[in-house]
């Protein structure tokens, strides 16, 4: 559902959203499809935040995971690999 609310906006921003929306979108659709997409980023941020957090907080226990995995990879013989 659309809801009708009206902004003030200055006028070099205003142009701005003209030459941009052009012919093709109305100047309503244009703003609220910038800010679907100023949404979509702060949400990616917050879950990118948060994903940090958790690999932050489990710090030793992923070093260690990768010390172990490490230890199972078998030596590369670059001299065998470039003839």
């Amino acid at each position: 559902m659309k809801e009708k609310t009206s902004i003030t906006l200055s006028s070099d921003i205003l142009a701005q959203v003209d030459r941009n929306a052009g012919t093709k979108a109305s100047r309503s659709a244009f703003i609220e499809g910038v800010l679907r997409e100023y949404f979509k980023v702060k949400v990616r941020e917050a879950i990118n935040a948060r994903d940090l957090e958790l690999i932050n907080a489990n710090i030793d226990y992923l070093n260690r995971e990768m010390e172990d995995v490490l230890e199972y990879q078998a030596p590369i013989d670059y001299a065998i690999e470039s003839d």
